[in-house]
């Protein structure tokens, strides 16, 4: 089993993508060879301080060239004590003040080696690792349950009206724009920072996959006429317009959380025509397309950057199911989705909870 940066997630191993070889490649490889009790910390890349504590025994494994080995003295240290120092706030702060700029440069060993680390006695690391690991395991359980949950209403979709892509159900296709209007936001420039009619605004930075975080809302000056062409209203659509191409397209909804709020141009509007589509239906649909690549197939490069372009959106199929069906999925979806937001939240105090708990544990107040 050969792990690579991608496999080691914050204080857990992610198993579900390992890459194997073959024994004349392991045996080249001896001093990569990971041991259980050893820890494993990401040194490059977009993940770089990314840290798992390796615990499979009888299972060996590599490491490439991305991933630092750190094998603690057995007597002294708890590999798990670790590993859980080395995920906290305090260790990854110190790893940010490390990259210059937006670069990211590498950690070497000897970095790592030159860090400080609280170190009480062993029976009082393993208490406190028990502790952080029951607090741990509530915050992976309300994660499992979410996860569970957005399953819940991808199958009740695929139940209903089947992949939108190969439409089994022969449903009518027509274009995007012929369900709904598509809009671009408002460009962000130097006029519009100070005005008499300052609203606030929804940016590529607020829209996730199917929710939208509040917490850093911009504004500007939308006159009159700007504020009727892209206020937001219950329902409407939002789709990122520029993101890295696997996320090119994320979709959410609109739901009237805030009044009189607008829209950026890094963010395509639909607004669906209700005669032939609710939203609930549509949202569901570009879900869809966002997980299946469809955006992304169709997006333009620049850079690093993948554009969803409204022109190019507009003209995408769109399947048309009876709108008493789309009705019915709505009225359905509504409901999960409310649970959903119930598990993101209580899952948001655990991790708040668990953020607490490693603080205080690494000042020796736990």
């Amino acid at each position: 089993m050969f792990l690579r940066s991608q496999n080691v997630l914050m204080n857990q191993l992610d198993l579900s993508d390992v890459a194997f070889i073959d024994d004349v490649l392991y045996n080249e490889m001896k001093r990569t060879q990971v041991q259980p009790g050893d820890v494993l910390i990401n040194i490059t890349g977009a993940s770089i301080g990314r840290v798992a504590p390796f615990d499979l025994d009888g299972r060996r494994a590599n490491v490439n060239q991305h991933v630092c080995i750190i094998r603690p003295k057995k007597d002294a240290l708890d590999f798990r004590y670790l590993a859980c120092y080395l995920s906290s706030h305090r260790f990854q702060d110190t790893i940010d003040r490390l990259q210059r700029g937006g670069t990211r440069q590498a950690l070497t060993f000897d970095m790592i080696a030159d860090f400080d680390i609280p170190l009480p006695p062993l029976p009082e690391q393993r208490r406190i690792t028990t502790i952080l690991d029951k607090a741990d395991a509530i915050r992976r359980k309300r994660e499992e349950g979410i996860r569970l949950t957005e399953e819940l209403l991808r199958s009740i979709f695929m139940e209903m009206f089947g992949d939108p892509v190969r439409n089994e159900n022969h449903w009518p296709i027509v274009r995007v724009q012929d369900a709904g209007e598509v809009q671009l936001g408002r460009q962000r420039a130097p006029q519009f920072q100070t005005g008499k009619h300052t609203r606030p605004y929804v940016r590529v930075a607020n829209v996730f996959e199917d929710r939208i975080d509040f917490s850093d809302l911009l504004s500007m000056d939308f006159d009159p006429s700007d504020f009727a062409t892209y206020r937001l209203r219950h329902g409407d659509l939002l789709l990122n317009e520029g993101q890295s191409t696997e996320l090119v397209g994320r979709p959410a909804m609109w739901r009237e959380e805030i009044t009189d709020c607008c829209f950026q141009n890094t963010l395509v509007r639909f607004r669906s025509d209700l005669e032939k589509t609710v939203p609930e239906f549509a949202l569901e649909v570009f879900l869809f397309y966002l997980r299946s690549g469809q955006f992304a197939r169709i997006s333009s490069k620049t850079s690093n950057v993948a554009h969803l372009g409204a022109g190019r959106f507009a003209e995408m199929p769109f399947p048309l199911p009876p709108l008493g069906l789309q009705q019915a999925y709505a009225e359905q979806r509504e409901k999960i989705w409310l649970l959903l937001e119930q598990r993101r939240r209580l899952h948001q105090d655990s991790n708040v909870l668990f953020g607490s708990l490693v603080q205080r544990a690494f000042r020796g107040e736990l």
